[in-house]
């Protein structure tokens, strides 16, 4: 089968990748690439990691260091299962010298598409090490999107985890010339699966770990990746159009790994889990390449189902999640709170008002008084700590949120259970972050740039940044990439300006900004943050541009809601008509009354309605860390929208 498939790869291969990236992206972005260059360059800069300058070079620096000590572990039926760094090595050295022997070349794309499993870091790590350009795919993402980005990206090799996802392959191969070979990780129900285009994982990795196998060979091929090759492609989610692939190089990933003692000092004794998607730039950057610069344990969740579950057994040392996940731990909490006896909400309620007060003293750098301090940890011990248990985050040395905008009271929140919780801002085009909120907090902005980070606003008010983060362009769209960097300038989309203290506030997205038929400037992300923060809400969406008034689509928390129609006997059959009950629909108006009361007179919202379906990952309404696409949502649910306007 091996010799069959480099036939086909060799007949059907008819554009060089590397070749084919660099002609389309604008000629401003590309230098001639002179690797010892690039290395002595990069020595003079802060982003060389112990001498290493690109990925593959780092991870086999690590490999040699740590030998048998714990890489990776994953629950295996109940049992967690351990890795090491030398076999994790071994298999990132199979995969690379398989692609070499399919006759994959520097340069050539090679996806993923899989939920979080160890596989997909043998297979990105495996790539790159080679010289190719990792692309991870959304497992959620239909056939269709799946098409589109094959094709966009020109992949060449595909792996997948399971037969779901090489249905979706199947349905769409025809419409994809350039793939040639799909790998499946897990062949559960695919044992009699006869396709010369698709082989199991463990056969792919038999054409590397022969008799000639030498991890010195995949070594030298990553000693040839230079700094400014790129490394990885991360599609937008498309919320404004078809996704774009976003071009990251070794160098700025290099930069934010040198960055990583900023948001948390790790070591090998410390311990990470995987749980947000692999193919977004958060769990790429905090999960598996700051595993590989710090040698944190990363360990894989069964599921998000289980997250919870998994958190207390394995009680991680730093963590980072999207709002999302912390108002949920929020909720949590408050909802075993509330049923808990009287002497429970008693203890809870003077414990969080002793920390309150604790962190006003905090907050504000003075020194907390000797009494308030004494009764903070009677408070920690007695209370707090069983809800950090409770979360799994008992051992918690930094807690980190991004990705999406949060309420400051849920920051202080968790900042008042004695958590080190830090705000990051960024986007993809700047690989993942570019400001984070440093030891002296300010509630309410996202902290100050990182070295060699800079940050300015526009004159219209728009967030541009610069530093050796921002990315090399979008793929195939070098119209958009000029639109989007000019002048060495990211333009981020975001409205926000810098106070005082040099600390970045964001406002909101530049195309969300509601202007009112009056003329008033609203930003919706504000008013929405106050509404999640109730324990019924998941997400909202506040419209209105153009119209008199505001109004707002709900999104109620599922879980959260039943609960409270079975406490109250209240009568449904489904998710549809749990939203049309009166007594729900009360609930919530009650909830946006109390948001109504914290915000201006032209920001209260005059009207709402629920969205009656329950929407998951799956849906286009949802992004895959579970934030509400507003554009779609506006016109998907438009009828529903214009029913708020008819008095």
């Amino acid at each position: 089968m091996a010799v069959n498939m480099v036939d086909v790869m060799n007949d059907g291969y008819a554009l060089n990748s590397d070749i084919n990236l660099k002609a389309r992206i604008p000629n401003d972005w590309i230098r001639a690439r002179d690797p010892a260059a690039d290395r002595k360059e990069a020595r003079q800069t802060e982003w060389v990691v112990d001498d290493c300058t690109t990925i593959p070079r780092l991870f086999w620096k690590k490999v040699h260091e740590r030998g048998d000590m714990i890489a990776i572990r994953e629950k295996d039926y109940g049992i967690w299962k351990e890795l090491s760094w030398s076999q994790y090595g071994k298999k990132v050295g199979a995969v690379g010298r398989s692609l070499l022997s399919l006759g994959i070349k520097h340069g050539d794309v090679v996806s993923i598409l899989s939920e979080n499993v160890p596989e997909w870091l043998f297979a990105d790590m495996g790539s790159q090490c080679i010289g190719c350009i990792s692309n991870g795919i959304y497992p959620t993402d239909s056939p269709s999107q799946v098409a589109y980005i094959i094709r966009d990206s020109s992949t060449r090799i595909l792996f997948v985890e399971d037969d779901e996802q090489l249905d979706k392959v199947l349905k769409i191969r025809d419409q994809c010339p350039l793939l040639m070979v799909t790998v499946v990780f897990d062949m559960k129900g695919l044992r009699h699966l006869n396709d010369q285009a698709v082989m199991s994982f463990d056969d792919f990795l038999a054409l590397g770990t022969g008799e000639k196998a030498d991890d010195t060979a995949i070594e030298a091929a990553s000693k040839r990746v230079g700094p400014r090759d790129i490394a990885t492609l991360i599609y937008t989610s498309g919320t404004t159009g078809a996704p774009k692939g976003s071009m990251i190089t070794h160098e700025n990933w290099m930069y934010q790994m040198n960055q990583s003692d900023r948001f948390c000092p790790l070591g090998p004794k410390d311990e990470m889990l995987s749980f947000l998607p692999l193919c977004h730039v958060a769990e790429r950057k905090f999960g598996m390449l700051f595993s590989i610069k710090t040698g944190a344990i990363l360990n894989f969740v069964e599921g998000l189902d289980t997250v919870a579950e998994n958190m207390r057994e394995v009680a991680p040392t730093v963590f980072f999640a999207v709002p999302r996940f912390w108002e949920k731990f929020y909720s949590d909490v408050s909802l075993k709170t509330d049923e808990s006896s009287w002497i429970c909400k008693t203890s809870y309620g003077l414990a969080m008002s002793i920390a309150e007060r604790t962190v006003d003293y905090k907050l504000k750098e003075r020194p907390v008084p000797t009494p308030l301090r004494v009764a903070y940890w009677f408070a920690d011990v007695l209370v707090f700590r069983n809800i950090k248990n409770y979360l799994g985050l008992r051992r918690a040395k930094v807690l980190c949120t991004g990705a999406a905008p949060i309420a400051p009271r849920l920051l202080r929140w968790y900042i008042a259970l004695g958590f080190e919780m830090r705000e990051l801002y960024g986007q993809t085009e700047c690989t993942g972050v570019a400001a984070i909120m440093p030891s002296k907090k300010k509630l309410g902005t996202v902290g100050t740039p990182l070295p060699e980070s800079e940050i300015k606003i526009s004159a219209d008010g728009e967030i541009l940044i610069r530093g050796p983060h921002v990315f090399a362009g979008y793929l195939n769209n070098p119209e958009q990439t000029q639109a989007t960097v000019i002048d060495g300038w990211l333009k981020t989309g975001d409205v926000g300006h810098i106070d005082e203290d040099g600390y970045l506030v964001i406002t909101d997205r530049m195309k969300d900004i509601i202007i009112t038929s009056g003329g008033k400037n609203i930003t919706p992300s504000e008013i929405e943050n106050l509404l999640k923060f109730s324990l019924y809400i998941s997400d909202a969406v506040v419209v209105g541009d153009g119209k008199k008034y505001l109004t707002c689509l709900v999104m109620i928390d599922h879980e959260n809601v039943v609960k409270y129609a079975q406490d109250n006997n209240i009568p449904f059959s489904n998710y549809a008509s749990l939203c049309a009950a009166t007594e729900i629909q009360e609930l919530i108006k009650g909830e946006v009354e109390q948001v109504n009361q914290q915000v201006a007179g032209v920001e209260t919202i005059k009207d709402f309605r629920l969205i009656d379906q329950l929407l998951t990952a799956e849906d286009e309404e949802l992004t895959p860390t579970m934030k509400l696409k507003r554009k779609i949502v506006s016109k998907k649910y438009a009828n529903l929208i214009d029913s708020m306007y008819l008095q």
